[in-house]
């Protein structure tokens, strides 16, 4: 195959992409990939993993976007994704000039995530929310702890949840699996609250049969994991149970030569059978704020979702 020349005259797809060489061509593969896994829906089974940090950037709606248009079958995600998804039905998130000095952000009360700011009075916010979730049971998984988050929110008349993917995935009955959920905000108020009510627990075993389950009676299964981290792993690890994945787009800034799952290639996964070796696979190295956008449009043009 050779390399060539977009004839930007006519009109552009991104599988055209395939021929121009270094990560256009990894690009263009990514999307051919990705329609052979809706194409093969419901029998194929699509885990769509990510981290906080784009639940915090604009691409909330683009992941929405694939819960609401059921792309995803299951999600896999952080204590903060569901954080960041869940403050801002009530609160918005401000862009700044990322040279600006933190210790003035931290005496004027705002977080900083590189160039977007976030008030603390957000968090304020989230632990009068979540207080009045975790009241409603003693115990809780993971997973329905996401599920009663989406389900406060679309009750909630004052919640602008839009753009929330918790409440698309609720509502179209795609489960929420969170390995990490103590690790954040959700964490510390689960450690506060629990001072005050010794009963309750988050229990994290539970989930991992529901998530068998899942994997063991698809027929195949396939997986978009944007970024790296426990989203990724816990997807690419439990798929371990059914000899790996069939199907897998990695979208990741992250480099590979310093050992870090984050990092990882997709190839990397196949000796830990992770990946079937004789899966279908790309490597995008790219920002996720990027190219997300430009692959949820195109998958809406071509009627995809």
């Amino acid at each position: 195959m050779s390399a060539k020349i977009l004839d930007l005259n006519g009109k552009f797809r991104m599988e055209d992409l395939s021929n121009v060489g270094f990560q256009a061509t990894e690009l263009g593969n990514a999307y051919k990939l990705l329609c052979k896994m809706i194409s093969e829906k419901p029998e194929c089974k699509i885990f769509l993993t990510f981290t906080a940090n784009m639940v915090a950037s604009g691409i909330r709606g683009c992941i929405t976007k694939l819960c609401s248009k059921k792309f995803a079958d299951v999600v896999i995600t952080t204590a903060g994704a569901l954080e960041h998804d869940f403050i801002k039905c009530y609160a918005d998130y401000e862009l700044i000039k990322n040279s600006i000095s933190d210790e003035k952000l931290h005496k004027e009360g705002y977080n900083r995530i590189w160039n977007i700011k976030i008030s603390n009075k957000c968090y304020e916010i989230f632990e009068e929310k979540i207080w009045k979730i975790f009241k409603k049971r003693k115990k809780f998984t993971p997973n329905i702890l996401a599920e009663e988050m989406g389900k406060f929110l679309i009750e909630d008349e004052n919640a602008n949840k839009k753009n929330s993917f918790l409440v698309s995935c609720y509502k179209n009955k795609i489960p929420i699996f969170c390995p990490g959920i103590t690790d954040g905000a959700i964490g510390l108020n689960a450690y506060f609250y629990k001072q005050e009510n010794k009963e309750f627990e988050i229990e994290v075993t539970e989930d991992l049969k529901k998530l068998a389950d899942i994997i063991l009676n698809a027929e195949k299964t396939a997986a978009l994991i944007l970024g790296g981290g426990i989203s990724k792993h816990h997807c690419i690890g439990a798929n371990i149970l059914r000899e790996g994945l069939d199907y897998a787009v990695y979208i990741s800034t992250s480099m590979p030569f310093d050992g870090s799952l984050s990092g990882a290639r997709a190839e990397e996964a196949i000796s830990w059978s992770k990946l079937a070796e004789k899966a279908n696979y790309a490597n995008v190295v790219c920002d996720v704020s990027i190219v997300l956008p430009f692959i949820v449009k195109q998958l809406e043009e071509d009627k995809l979702l």
